[in-house]
């Protein structure tokens, strides 16, 4: 005879409701930064086979061919201006200073020189990107 045995637990799925959570992230990630994120991880799955093409990932995650070629083209960037959005601070207020959508012609560019001059007329009034540049 087998003796059977219950076992039961509780799982907490939500955001963190801690006052020091809240208070250690402010705020939200610029969209075109998870954007960016999105991108290399298409990218990355393209080149381990997981995905045939971009028209096979459109397919698989549910977008239009042409969205995820937009999203894709984001690793066209110089990386200076990658690592400016990725490290972009919290957006606390508004809308995102920087979309998808404005980057377009700077992706087009095929010149990293020519790119990073585009950014900084782009972004000429961000105090934490003045240093950076």
């Amino acid at each position: 005879m087998t003796a059977q045995a219950t076992l039961s637990y509780t799982v907490a799925f939500g955001r963190p409701t801690s006052t020091e959570t809240a208070r250690e992230r402010p705020g939200r990630v610029l969209r075109v930064a998870r954007l960016l994120a999105l991108a290399h991880q298409i990218d990355a799955w393209i080149r381990a086979g997981d995905y045939d093409d971009l028209a096979d990932t459109a397919r698989k995650i549910g977008l239009t061919r042409a969205r995820v070629t937009q999203i894709a083209n984001l690793t066209l960037l110089a990386p200076q201006i990658q690592e400016e959005i990725l490290a972009w601070p919290a957006i606390t207020t508004g809308r995102d200073p920087v979309t998808e959508r404005t980057l377009r012609p700077i992706v087009a560019e095929p010149s990293w020189r020519i790119q990073r001059a585009q950014w900084r007329n782009l972004t000429p009034t961000v105090p934490h990107l003045r240093s950076t540049r």
